[in-house]
């Protein structure tokens, strides 16, 4: 095995993890997003009520 081969190999072993780590910080995205947009319909509702 050469040099070249084991560090294709290291790298291939690497990459699920980092693939999940960027599905982990997307989806922190999402939940931070969809937190954001519920405080922000929250608060145009409670500004645009009225009796």
């Amino acid at each position: 095995m050469s040099m070249a081969d084991s560090s294709l190999l290291a790298s291939l072993r690497k990459y699920p993890k980092q693939l999940k780590a960027g599905q982990s910080l997307s989806r922190q995205a999402k939940k931070q997003h969809a937190r954001l947009y519920i405080i922000w319909r929250c608060s145009v509702m409670l500004l645009c009520w009225h009796e």
